[in-house]
């Protein structure tokens, strides 16, 4: 996002919304993890193209240790953070299992109960079209 013009006055103003769950623009997270950094890239940019998302956070350097078919793993991910509306989630969900390349991804919706009213009003805007 761009960054904020000097001389912005804030004072007094919170610019904080709370997010009603039925809300139709409620906004949610869906956090997923990526074997590389190529990878969640590849599925973040189509699921922005799709205006299934607003914006992909791409996080490298999580290790990850897990139990998979009865024995533990350790691998190095990449997390994945989507910003979309939460009507969008099992759209999304189902883009990533498609794409992606793991058997059985990481894939989970948070739902946002609140946050900077603004914010929560751009990615509302960007995925409108996806609705």
């Amino acid at each position: 996002m761009p960054e904020k013009s000097a001389g912005v006055n804030v004072a007094g103003s919170t610019g904080l919304a709370v997010v009603p769950s039925e809300d139709r623009a409620a906004i949610a997270l869906v956090y997923a993890t990526y074997p590389t950094a190529a990878e969640a890239e590849r599925i973040g940019a189509e699921l922005v193209g799709m205006e299934l998302a607003a914006c992909v956070n791409i996080v490298p350097g999580m290790r990850s240790i897990y139990r998979w078919q009865g024995a533990v793993h350790r691998d190095d991910e990449v997390l994945g953070i989507v910003k979309t509306r939460a009507t969008l989630a099992a759209r999304v969900i189902g883009v990533v299992r498609v794409l992606h390349p793991y058997v059985n991804p990481a894939v989970v919706v948070l739902p946002v109960v609140g946050g900077s009213a603004d914010f929560l009003g751009w990615i509302a805007a960007e995925t409108a079209a996806a609705c």
